[in-house]
């Protein structure tokens, strides 16, 4: 690993503890001696990383510090022009374009020879099943999911029946052909699964719903036996 980096390893580690961490723990997540750790640390820090803490004590990245030009693996890469690519075919206009925009900002501040290796990924996104259409805005849901706002929604069911439900919407999932809202339903006083191309209307509240979001899917997960990092 050259040494450029291994110190933009550590800055990614450093990154992902929001509490002082021992230097032995971050030479450890990093591979570096414990000198080393300390050499690179003083480095960053004369570079203007705003690195607090010291020997015996610990370390912690303060917010606000905007990384040097990005390096990443090959495997890294991969995964994200993977991703990527995913993203672009299988979900809605408007995330496909901010997909395509965060991929032209990553590559501005890619090193050439990482921007070339980024061009030429050799994995595909295969065809899948015919995305179904909404008749909603799938930002609207995103939207009311981020503010934690219940929806008023208008709901055909898989026998063509209408019902109007007031819901708290706490995911949505994107599976091969079809999207699902996951979210509490006040009608059913539970959980329950909504195709969003089965959603003919929806409207938002004013005022947030009562619960958290993320208690919301903790008690769903819980509910459906899905561990973590399952469905993300």
């Amino acid at each position: 690993m050259s040494r450029s980096q291994r110190l933009l390893s550590l800055l990614q580690v450093l990154r992902q503890h929001r509490l002082p961490v021992s230097g032995a723990t971050l030479a450890a997540e990093t591979g570096v001696s414990l000198r080393t750790l300390y050499r690179d640390i003083a480095t960053l820090q004369a570079e203007g990383a705003d690195i607090e803490g010291e020997a015996g004590i610990g370390y912690v990245l303060r917010p606000g510090y905007m990384l040097p030009p990005l390096m990443f693996t090959r495997e890294e890469i991969e995964a994200l022009m993977l991703g990527f690519r995913f993203v672009e075919k299988r979900t809605d206009t408007a995330i496909a374009s901010a997909a395509r925009n965060a991929l032209a900002k990553i590559d501005a501040v890619l090193p050439e020879d990482l921007r070339r290796d980024m061009a030429d990924v050799p994995l595909l996104v295969g065809p899948g099943a015919p995305l179904a259409t909404e008749r909603v805005d799938l930002d609207r849901l995103r939207q009311a999911l981020r503010h934690e706002k219940p929806l008023l929604i208008a709901y055909r069911d898989q026998r063509g029946d209408l019902s109007s439900r007031t819901v708290w919407p706490c995911a949505l999932t994107f599976f091969d052909g079809v999207r699902v809202l996951v979210a509490w339903c006040t009608l059913r006083d539970d959980f329950r699964h909504f195709r969003t191309d089965r959603i003919e209307s929806a409207v938002a509240g004013e005022t947030r719903y009562p619960k958290r979001r993320t208690a919301l899917l903790k008690a769903w997960r819980q509910q459906n036996a899905i561990p973590d990092g399952t469905l993300k």
